[in-house]
């Protein structure tokens, strides 16, 4: 049986495990970190449970079929309950908008905020819909390693304008700036301005319309522990705790990795090696530099990273969405801080998980889990987090605390944090961004880095790859490894 060896746990990686299991490879999982999950893993503190990473998720039958690859039934292992907003969206006027699947009620509270983007939005909804049918429906699973690949689909590209950003196209339909926030905002979930981020990623608007958004019962931690369960059934080990330290090549071909053991360098050898760690990363250090490729050298523009606070309260917050955005009083302006001058701005905006409001065995009995997210520059901003970091979050709580968690100063318990230095040296991230290259239109697709590298046997999935983050996103980049690994004869 030829083997196969993953490195990275995340949920590109155990997918990419089930995948060559279910095609006949013998595979190991090698994670570097103490857990499985990578960007997904959890944290427990004082009763609380925290997921470290993403927490929206989409497109379900993605999940459905990796475990039923293994024999599995997702619904008997996995409860993805539907959340209801999908988000509540805070203005600093007071004003709020719930983002909903039913578009009844979104035109609704359309009409209250402008009536004559009604009309705009349903125009905006059906272009999102084609954009979706050619950028999700057609392209999300198809590998991109060629150039040809490229050119197959610059007249469907060229057709829906993806030369423009994804808020210039909403602001050709939609007249309040509030709502052009509403319906732009989303692709900042995988890491994009959307001043610049091409405009085919409204397609996640649809995508949601679309399957809904849900929550894992347990969190995203619990898709973790099934996916690791379920690779356990299919023979297939996860080990924990061992970094690749080097993706060994023979005569132009990778033929194993080497591991860090307990402090001993192992040789893992392996027909195909799989990472689903950043490609930047990998090239940059684990590529011996004889067989680096040329076209690896070439240094992209990572995306944002990010600061998350895990905090819990002594009290409830029945009255909160289960995901709510407080904007900041910039939009425009505080996104140029981040991506292009890359300086910590005096004002920012939020997104707040309230996971207990969906699950209260997320936090003990009477208390309240959270866990909120700024954009704030990578490390090439040069900020040092280990001073900024506290006042930043005190700073936040003054936020939150004057808009949606009244009282929270005082009912404050069990508070943490990471910041681009974690993404940098727990995850190993380029520049330390929290969703690998920026996705602008010359980082995507066949310019993004790709499923299979120019050293053969050697292939990537995850965020820094084709189709890029979220977990629709590295969901897929497995997907898209059944099209390029050869199945065993």
């Amino acid at each position: 049986m030829p083997r196969a060896v993953v490195v990275g746990a995340g949920l590109g990686g155990l997918a990419a495990a089930v995948r060559l299991r279910a095609r006949g490879y013998d595979v190991t999982v090698f994670e570097a970190l103490d857990q499985p999950g990578g960007r997904a893993r959890v944290f427990h503190r004082d009763g609380f449970t925290f997921d470290a990473g993403p927490t929206v998720i989409t497109a379900p039958y993605l999940l459905d079929e990796l475990f039923a690859l293994g024999g599995w039934d997702r619904r008997e292992h996995v409860e993805l309950i539907p959340v209801d907003p999908f988000y509540r969206i805070r203005f600093p006027d007071g004003s709020s908008f719930d983002v909903v699947g039913d578009e009844e009620r979104l035109l609704a509270q359309i009409a209250a905020f402008e009536p004559r983007d009604v009309m705009g939005y349903l125009k905006l909804a059906r272009h999102a819909e084609r954009i979706f049918d050619v950028g999700y429906t057609r392209l999300a699973d198809q590998p991109f390693h060629k150039l040809s690949d490229m050119l197959r689909v610059v007249p469907d590209m060229a057709r829906l304008r993806s030369d423009r950003s994804v808020y210039d196209a909403v602001a050709a339909h939609l007249r309040d700036e509030r709502l052009r926030q509403v319906f732009s905002f989303e692709s900042l979930l995988v890491g994009g301005n959307p001043f610049r981020t091409p405009s085919i990623y409204l397609l996640i608007h649809w995508l949601e319309r679309k399957w809904g958004v849900h929550f894992a019962r347990g969190g995203t931690g619990a898709i973790v522990r099934a996916l690791v369960d379920l690779l356990a059934s299919m023979q297939v080990e996860v080990r924990t705790g061992e970094a690749m330290l080097e993706v060994q090549v023979r005569d132009g071909r990778a033929c194993g990795i080497v591991v860090d053991r307990d402090g001993r360098a192992c040789v893992e050898r392996a027909d195909v090696v799989v990472c689903n760690a950043d490609p930047s990363t990998v090239y940059r250090h684990n590529v011996p530099a004889k067989w680096r490729p040329l076209v690896a050298r070439r240094r992209l523009r990572e995306s944002m990273s990010l600061f998350v606070a895990y905090f819990g309260a002594t009290a409830t917050y029945p009255e909160l969405a289960h995901h709510t955005i407080v904007m900041g009083p910039r939009y425009r302006e505080l996104l140029d801080d981040i991506f292009t001058k890359r300086v910590l701005a005096d004002d920012f905006s939020l997104y707040l998980h309230a996971p207990a409001r969906t699950d209260p065995a997320m936090a003990p009995p009477g208390h309240e889990a959270f866990y909120v997210l700024s954009p704030v520059p990578n490390t090439r901003s040069g900020i040092d987090w280990s001073s900024a970091a506290p006042w930043y979050f005190d700073r936040i709580l003054g936020a939150l605390e004057s808009s949606v968690l009244p009282g929270i100063r005082q009912r404050l318990v069990s508070a943490t944090w990471m910041t681009p230095d974690d993404f940098a040296r727990d995850l190993r991230s380029a520049d330390g961004a929290a969703f690998g290259p920026e996705p602008v239109l010359h980082q995507s697709a066949w310019f993004r880095h790709h499923n299979r590298s120019p050293i053969g046997g050697l292939y990537f999935v995850g965020a820094g790859t084709h189709p890029g983050a979220g977990v629709p996103g590295v969901l897929n980049s497995a997907r898209v490894l059944d099209r390029l690994v050869p199945t065993p004869q």
